[in-house]
């Protein structure tokens, strides 16, 4: 009887066409296995490629001494897990950013549900964008802070907001992601720096998950790209993505890393990652830097398939590598992925809650290790959908 309620819920999914299951995968050279069957593979977020790059790995292993060899830090930073390899690796991101100071941490959820509650207090303001990911919205649920979500990239209104906000706050934090993770389209960095200089009391804060090794002339990210680094105050990362490893990070000035390492709680109390982790995030970091040509190929690809999409009217927002192949209902998208499947590509439907009700989507996330020839194949199945 206790589990009935469960069972419940869990019979409602599934009737919605919201079930998911959990998928035992394995990389391989040109993708990845999903039971017996090979599939270019169209979900993932290893846009550089570098996590299933075999020659990648051996250089790193041969590099490695048995001394290199840790596995556990075994306890938090605060107490006996940090290792010169923290340190390192944040001198690294610090230099590359031309920044004071950078801080890792174990993911990028334990970045965003960490930060804002330990620089808010009841008598800030948080104006974050509508679509923010959900990890920001657990951060923004934990800290006092009072919050609006406008809508998404409405800077009007966001400019009322912060007009109404006046000085009843101590701080107001604009809270948005440079490349949003189910449309692909981006925020408009620089008019926001231009309220940072135009209001005194603006934070800003800006996750670039989906673009840190992709975009920008270094692959640090779109803040990079439009030469706005230091307008921001708190700029956010993760390894977990296009570098292939593990952790996030946060790009800020001395003062900030020093009060988060005294306040946060998802840094404090939790054991800290693995120095062969660190050792392998600064190896592929630094790898990323020069990846250039890999980055032009994502380009490239990108800007083919949607401009075949743009004629199969489907209304592309995307600027980026992530385009969505929008459905509508769960039952179409879960259709549309099986018969993609079908052909060779690994997809999966995104369905409510993840998106809004009306928008389920196939989310095509595209990846160095794409071929031009896999994406004109996939723009070939896609019209055969649409005409099905």
């Amino acid at each position: 009887m206790k589990d009935k309620y469960f069972k419940d819920r869990l019979k409602e999914i599934e009737s919605s066409g919201n079930l998911r299951r959990l998928q035992i995968i394995t990389n391989s050279e040109k993708g990845v296995i999903v039971g017996n069957k090979e599939f270019t593979n169209l979900t993932s977020n290893d846009y550089l490629g570098i996590a299933t790059d075999r020659h990648l790995y051996s250089e790193f292993l041969e590099n490695l001494k048995e001394s290199d060899l840790q596995f556990s830090a075994s306890s938090s930073r605060l107490q006996t897990g940090n290792y010169e390899d923290h340190i390192v690796l944040e001198k690294r991101l610090a230099e590359l950013f031309h920044s004071e100071s950078a801080l890792v941490f174990n993911s990028g959820y334990h970045a965003n549900t960490g930060i804002l509650p330990a620089v808010t207090t009841s008598r800030s303001m948080i104006l974050a964008d509508k679509l923010v990911h959900a990890s920001i919205i657990d951060g923004i649920r934990l800290s006092q802070a009072k919050c609006i979500r406008f809508k998404h990239n409405d800077y009007r209104q966001l400019e009322r907001l912060i007009q109404q906000a006046g000085e009843h706050h101590d701080r107001i934090i604009i809270v948005t992601e440079s490349i949003f993770s189910m449309d692909g389209d981006e925020s408009d960095l620089r008019t926001l720096v231009r309220f940072k200089q135009k209001y005194p009391a603006i934070m800003l804060y800006i996750d670039e998950a989906h673009a840190i090794g992709v975009r920008g002339n270094n692959g640090l990210g779109c803040c990079e790209e439009h030469n706005i680094i230091e307008h921001i105050d708190f700029l956010i990362g993760t390894f977990g993505k296009a570098l292939g490893s593990c952790g996030a990070f946060l790009i800020c000035n001395r003062t900030m890393r020093e009060y988060l390492i005294n306040t946060m709680r998802t840094l404090i109390f939790t054991t800290a990652l693995p120095p062969i982790n660190l050792k392998w995030t600064l190896f592929t970091l630094n790898k990323a830097v020069g990846m250039n040509s890999r980055r032009e190929h994502i380009k490239k690809i990108s800007n083919l398939l949607k401009k075949e999409l743009s004629s199969e009217n489907q209304e592309i927002q995307s600027s980026s590598h992530i385009i969505p192949y929008i459905t509508g209902s769960s039952e179409s998208a879960h259709n549309a992925a099986k018969e993609l499947q079908k052909q060779g590509f690994y997809v999966l439907p995104v369905r409510p809650p993840t998106v809004p009700d009306g928008t389920a989507r196939i989310r095509l996330s595209l990846t160095a290790n794409c071929t031009e020839e896999e994406i004109n194949r996939l723009i070939y199945c896609i019209r055969n959908l649409s005409k099905s």
